[in-house]
C-alpha cells in the first residue's frame, strides 16, 4: 500500500495523478493524505489509468459549487467546495479537463455522495445537485437508517457497472464537530467514527477499490493531536489490501 502526502496545488496534482496511476501498476492500493478537497480530482486522473469509475464521496458537504451556482465573475481563489462539481465535469476546464482521459472523471450516475449536513437549509450554496443523478444520502438520512442500509444504498450504485472500479473520498468534516472540530468547516450533525468504520469496511476491502482520499485535517488546530488520534483510530480499523496485480 502506497501513503501519498502531497499538497493540492494545480502540478501537485498532475504529479498525484502520475503517483496514483504508477501505484496500480504496481498493484497497490493508493492512500492520499492531506491537503484539502481538491486531491481528489488527481487521484481520480491516476486511477482512472485502469478506466471508468466510481466514486463514494463521503464529505459533510458535496463540494458542487460551480459557475451555473454561483457568479463565475466572483474570483473564489481555491477549489475547496468544487471538487465534486469539477470531478463530474463542471467547472473551469482547467480542472475538469485532464490528461488521457476522455469526459468527466466520474458520472454522476456512479457517484454515491453521502454526508451532506446543509442541503435541508434554506440557504443551500448548491441546490442543483438534487437535480443530479447523483445518489446522495444526507447526514439525517445515514443517521436514520442506519449503516448496513447505508452500505446497501452505495452498494446497489457500485453494483451498477459490477465490473467497473471505484474511489472513496473521505473528508473528516462528515464527522461531528463535537468529535472533529480541527477543520476549516465543522458542523453538527455527523457521522460516528464506528459507524463510518462500518459503512467504509466493505469498501475500502473490496478488489474493486482502487484508492482512498482522506483529507481537510488541519494540524494548527490540534496542538495536542488528539483531533489527529481520531483519525488514525479510524483509519487502522480499516482493512486496507495488500495486494498485486494479475
Amino acid at each position: 500500500m502506497n501513503f501519498l502526502r502531497l499538497r493540492p496545488t494545480p502540478p501537485t496534482n498532475l504529479a498525484l495523478a502520475d503517483l496514483v496511476r504508477e501505484a496500480y501498476r504496481q498493484g497497490d492500493f493508493a492512500l492520499v493524505i492531506g491537503g484539502d478537497c481538491s486531491i481528489l480530482l488527481g487521484a481520480l486522473a491516476g486511477a482512472r489509468y485502469a478506466g471508468p469509475l466510481s466514486l463514494i464521496h463521503i464529505d459533510g458537504h458535496s463540494d458542487f459549487r460551480h459557475p451555473g451556482n454561483y457568479d463565475p465573475e466572483q474570483s473564489l481563489g481555491a477549489v475547496a467546495g468544487m471538487d465534486l462539481a469539477l470531478a463530474t465535469g463542471r467547472g473551469e476546464t482547467l480542472a475538469t479537463e485532464w490528461p488521457g482521459v476522455s469526459g468527466p472523471l466520474v458520472e454522476d450516475i456512479h457517484v454515491v455522495q453521502l454526508g451532506e449536513r446543509e442541503n435541508r437549509d434554506e440557504d443551500f450554496a448548491w441546490p442543483d445537485v438534487n437535480s443530479t443523478s447523483i445518489n446522495r444520502i444526507d447526514v439525517f438520512e445515514a443517521l436514520a437508517i442506519g449503516p448496513a442500509a447505508v452500505i446497501k444504498r452505495i452498494g446497489d450504485t457500485l453494483n451498477r457497472v459490477p465490473d467497473q472500479g471505484f474511489w472513496i473520498h473521505f473528508d473528516v468534516d462528515v464527522l461531528d464537530q463535537a468529535v472533529m472540530p480541527a477543520v476549516d468547516c465543522p458542523g453538527s450533525p455527523g457521522i460516528a467514527p464506528d459507524d463510518l468504520v462500518k459503512i467504509m469496511t466493505p469498501f475500502v476491502a473490496d478488489h474493486r477499490c482502487r484508492g482512498m482520499t482522506v483529507t481537510v485535517f488541519d494540524p494548527d488546530l490540534d496542538p495536542d493531536g488528539r483531533f489527529a488520534a481520531t483519525i488514525v483510530g479510524i483509519m487502522a480499523q480499516l482493512p486496507f489490501p495488500i495486494r498485486l496485480n494479475d
